[in-house]
């Protein structure tokens, strides 16, 4: 599968991530202070005390494989860093844009300096670039994904659709990762620790109940259902919810196929989309929230409203 274009701004940002004429190796040579390696100011690499270099807070991801970064360690071990790491410089340290992964397996093998590579960016310029290496080389896993687009969304105040064009992917991509936000914290869990799969937990939010997900997460581990098999067992927990006096009688359970095709048609268009079938006859709903969302849904359609 093709990895996503950069998003816009993102190469000038990095310079093009110059490697090192000369990677660090281990030990490297003492050095009291920063000192230049490369002539070019924009794309100067320096090797700095390693520890003056810190994580970034707005990082999304979160949990580092120790097997890999112990095969990165090696590495290093062998080869030295070629390739630097992206900093901005804050309150006297150099805060990372890039490179959190060679910056720890570096500490593995007690560098005390490494190359870096200076540039200024702001907070948001520093999250899409660090959500964009992240999603280019898959490092990181559905939830971070998913609080990635979150945090872009809430503390730079983007829309989705905004989310998704600074970051390369459908705005359908990015409802549904964040739809993952909405499942209670133990499912959250087991989807973190690879126990149930996205695939899983996308069926799972069909059931609006977190008591009614949470027993279902734990059915798929204990009895190790794959996708079609959970899409029965929700179809048959939502035959079994209890409908308010007040109600219309119940309509027939939930079919499983059409649960899928909702599920397929919610990834289409990013939105909530309900299919009623009857006998041959029903209708599709698809909801929108905005002038702007219904636009985009007449667009999938290939409507014009002129």
């Amino acid at each position: 599968m093709s990895k996503p274009a950069l998003g816009r701004g993102l190469g000038a940002l990095l310079g093009g991530n110059p490697s090192l004429t000369q990677p660090v190796s281990v030990p490297p040579p003492a050095a009291a202070a920063i000192s230049a390696v490369a002539p070019d100011d924009r794309d100067r690499v320096q090797r700095v005390a390693l520890n003056r270099v810190r994580p970034s807070p707005l990082q999304p991801r979160k949990e580092f494989a120790p097997e890999a970064l112990q095969e990165l360690a090696d590495s290093i071990r062998e080869q030295g860093i070629v390739q630097p790491l992206i900093v901005r410089e804050r309150d006297g340290f150099f805060e990372l844009i890039a490179g959190e992964r060679r910056w720890r397996a570096a500490q593995l093998v007690n560098l005390t300096e490494v190359p870096v590579i200076t540039r200024e960016a702001d907070d948001l310029e520093v999250l899409e670039l660090a959500l964009i290496e992240n999603l280019q080389r898959e490092n990181l896993n559905a939830l971070e994904e998913a609080l990635g687009y979150a945090q872009l969304a809430e503390q730079f105040h983007l829309t989705q659709e905004e989310v998704a064009v600074k970051v390369g992917k459908s705005r359908a991509a990015v409802a549904n990762a964040t739809r993952l936000l909405k499942l209670p914290e133990l499912v959250q869990g087991l989807l973190r620790e690879n126990r149930v799969s996205v695939g899983h937990a996308k069926v799972i939010l069909g059931l609006a109940d977190p008591a009614m997900q949470t027993f279902a997460a734990e059915r798929v581990v204990k009895e190790g259902l794959n996708v079609r098999q959970t899409e029965g067992l929700v179809a048959r927990l939502l035959a079994r919810v209890p409908k308010a006096p007040t109600e219309r009688p119940a309509a027939p359970p939930v079919n499983a196929n059409i649960a899928r095709l909702e599920e397929k048609m919610r990834e289409k268009f990013g939105t909530k989309v309900q299919l009623k079938y009857a006998e041959g006859k029903g209708a599709v709903e698809i909801s929108f929230y905005s002038d702007n969302e219904l636009q985009r849904v007449l667009e999938i359609l290939k409507v014009n409203a002129d």
